[in-house]
């Protein structure tokens, strides 16, 4: 497993937590069986078809696919990073995560406590300060609004945060390492002085940088935090923690330009909405986004630098657009923002206006064709050759196959992509993925999967047999087996973690949701089956590759009759026969 966590705690921690108890505190489930079912956090639904197994720790949805352990759960829920997640659950299960050597230092716990003394201070101040409660009231926002964002202030003065919380030398290097002071001749101040102040945090809550308005002309009208070891402004969106906490499933998510974006269509009841900050949409962000929602609309002023930016913010969302996500544009008329034109109109009409954004296609092909000359030959072939390399970087899936299908259709051409082609050729498929076959070896992998402890006696019963073995997923079938057999009592959700970084893994979790019908004696009974189906048909491949009888050697003759012999044998087991 990549990180610095080991695997032995990631066993341990899924063994210690219950992953029942950890989903029931954030989605109600019903006891069916021996399992629990709810209706998916994860898309809508009216009949449930998410379940959570306690004896697998794993949970699994037949309507949208989504799967996995405890840590998986929170990734998604929560929309944390794997090392947050582990985090989050070795607290509530009292432990402490250890950690590997390593040349990069783990952030001080330090610095988050005084970055959110500093909020608290903020706070305080801003309570005091007659000129920002009146810019902000001007500005529409509620008290309720400014307590939920934990909008602040910041004092004039030069020194003010130093002098409350910079009380000695270790708590001072915490306020340089977070980027709270500014170093001039003069010696150090205060960074942000003189402004609203906005609390950034991170996926769980914690407060890990701030943005700041100006109230005066003194520098720039907005600051932000410097890059620090807790804060990576391409990889963190301003709102996101508050826009999840206020739905555990988010239908969209709007992504603006600014802080006062973000609270003012707060303030108007949309609680979707994200900023970057100050940067352009990276691939990270998206990331991010479409963990949080699997439709994302990004709103961007209508001139020329609105839409550059909204290119940028295509052009790193076209690698994460997998089958189901979805991103819209919408461009604003020019001198107006989404602060703005909500104040205008409503929040009914703003709503409308996303409602009617364009469709990432259609953008993406309305930005083409501006460039070529669509009634000329060499026009179209321009537009095949700019709009192509864009479209390869789009996951196999439906979608890519359409926007591909689309560019031919503009180009007058039969057009497809690389993928396509590939698959034509035979070496994989693209559209229409069909479920997986229910061959002897993925159901003797997917009962492996489900219960470790079956790599006992049955799995080993033919060994010997099966020496020499060239079937397809041979070599997993041995490594699973040998993996399982040293910890038998493992779970699935542990043995899919400790295989974190397998090439097959992404094989194994689709074989760990699969149904497995009957009770502990037939499903046992189905694994013996299913190996004895992997030997006959290894047996059946050895047949056929023997030459015709007619030029075989005594002894060559004998290992064929043995063989042919094994075959009825192991035909008459499937068949019940005794």
């Amino acid at each position: 497993m990549g990180g610095l966590i080991p695997d032995s705690f990631i066993e341990e921690l899924l063994g210690r937590i219950d992953i029942v108890e950890i989903i029931e505190r954030r989605v109600p489930l019903k006891k069916a069986g021996r399992e629990f079912q709810a209706c998916c956090p994860f898309h809508d639904e009216k009949t449930p078809s998410f379940t959570v197994s306690p004896q697998k720790q794993f949970y699994h949805c037949f309507g949208c696919g989504a799967h996995g352990s405890a840590i998986g759960f929170m990734m998604n829920y929560e929309g944390l990073e794997f090392v947050d997640a582990v985090e989050e659950l070795a607290r509530h299960a009292g432990l402490q995560v250890p950690r590997e050597a390593s040349s990069r230092p783990r952030p001080s716990a330090g610095l988050y406590e005084l970055l959110d003394k500093a909020a608290v201070f903020y706070q305080q101040q801003l309570k005091d300060n007659s000129e920002a409660v009146a810019y902000l009231k001007q500005r529409g926002l509620s008290g309720e609004v400014a307590k939920d964002f934990g909008i602040g202030y910041a004092p004039p003065g030069w020194d003010g945060l130093i002098g409350k919380l910079g009380t000695d030398e270790k708590r001072l290097d915490h306020l340089r390492k977070a980027g709270m002071i500014s170093k001039g001749r003069s010696g150090e101040y205060d960074k942000f002085r003189h402004r609203i102040m906005f609390p950034i945090h991170d996926r769980r809550g914690r407060v890990i940088a701030f943005g700041g308005r100006a109230l005066g002309d003194d520098g720039p009208k907005y600051l932000n935090s410097p890059e620090t070891e807790l804060f990576h402004k391409g990889r963190e969106l301003y709102g996101l923690y508050l826009a999840r906490r206020s739905e555990a499933k988010l239908e969209r998510i709007l992504v603006v330009e600014g802080y006062m974006d973000v609270v003012a269509l707060a303030q108007f009841g949309l609680r979707n909405c994200v900023a970057t900050l100050g940067t352009a949409t990276t691939g990270d962000h998206a990331e991010l986004l479409f963990r949080a929602a699997d439709e994302v609309i990004f709103c961007f002023d209508g001139d020329r630098a609105g839409r550059q930016a909204a290119w940028r913010a295509l052009e790193n969302t076209l690698p994460r657009l997998k089958d189901g996500r979805q991103a819209r544009f919408l461009f604003l008329p020019e001198g107006e923002d989404p602060d703005s034109m909500v104040r205008q109109e409503g929040a009914e009409a703003f709503n409308r206006r996303l409602d009617a954004a364009q469709p990432l296609s259609d953008y993406f092909f309305e930005h083409f064709t501006a460039e070529v000359d669509m009634a000329a030959l060499d026009g179209r072939a321009r537009l095949v050759a700019k709009a192509r390399p864009a479209l390869e970087v789009i996951p196999d899936g439906v979608f890519r196959d359409m926007m591909f299908e689309r560019l031919g259709t503009l180009a007058q051409h039969r057009l497809r992509s690389r993928a396509s082609i590939t698959s034509a050729r035979g070496a994989r498929q693209t559209t229409g993925r069909p479920a997986l076959q229910r061959t002897p070896m993925r159901v003797a992998l997917a009962h492996l999967v489900q219960d470790p402890s079956l790599a006992g006696s049955a799995a080993h019963d033919h060994d010997e047999a099966l020496q020499g073995c060239t079937l397809k997923g041979f070599e997993i079938w041995l490594e699973l087996v040998d993996f399982c057999s040293k910890s038998p009592n493992m779970t699935t959700a542990q043995l899919l973690e400790l295989l974190h970084d397998h090439p097959a893994r992404s094989h194994l979790e689709k074989l760990a949701t699969w149904q497995l019908p009957g009770d502990d004696e037939q499903r046992a009974r189905e694994f013996r089956d299913a190996v004895t189906g992997l030997e006959l048909q290894w047996t059946e491949a050895r047949i056929a590759e023997m030459p015709k009888i007619v030029d075989l050697g005594p002894e060559q003759k004998s290992e064929l009759l043995a063989l042919q012999n094994r075959r009825q044998e192991l035909i008459g087991r499937l068949q019940g026969e005794e």
